[in-house]
């Protein structure tokens, strides 16, 4: 991981300052769409299909679901707190393995809900961002320095990658 104020840091910062805040909104907002589009058209029978690593469209929409919502209090946390607050990492796979959890077995509306629910209220935060805000960090569990630049990096396209297994799983292909 680079140190704070590094090149690397610096270059991701500056081309976030070229694509506008409010182009890093609109691109947000058009992948939870892409997203919502995709997951509210998976049918009854396709729900529990797998793509070639294992995970079912049941699976991706729980797992999104359960992601932004560790995202939309990340986002909050950095936003509000001091410089250095710990963002708290999370093992997918040991969520994604819990029978509590639901994830081979619960209805995806609620998932579904919770997604659209915590993606629109980020999407607010993001908006209002100023230039400034971008350098805002916390230190990540898992990924040391993390930046509000950082965030918005990670999680813009996350739906999309999501929604493009999504396809995959749906289609039974790599």
């Amino acid at each position: 991981m680079a140190p704070a104020g590094s090149w690397q840091q610096r270059k991701r910062v500056n081309r976030l300052n070229r694509m506008s805040i409010q182009e890093s909104a609109a691109a947000y907002e058009s992948a939870t769409q892409y997203f919502l589009n995709l997951a509210r058209g998976v049918m009854k029978d396709q729900i529990d299909i797998k793509d070639p690593e294992g995970w079912s469209a049941r699976q991706i929409i729980h797992h999104l679901a359960d992601s932004e919502a560790q995202s939309y209090a990340r986002l909050r946390r950095l936003v509000a707190e001091p410089e250095g607050s710990t963002i708290q990492g999370y093992d997918e796979n040991l969520w994604a393995m819990s029978p509590q959890l639901g994830y081979e077995s619960a209805p995806v509306e609620n998932s579904i809900a919770v997604f659209a629910a915590v993606r629109a209220g980020s999407l607010d935060i993001v908006k209002r961002l100023e230039e400034s805000d971008l350098e805002k960090a916390g230190v990540h569990t898992e990924a040391g320095h993390y930046t509000i630049a950082k965030w918005l990096e990670g999680y813009t396209n996350h739906p999309k990658d999501h929604g493009d297994q999504l396809v995959r799983a749906l289609k039974g292909l790599n």
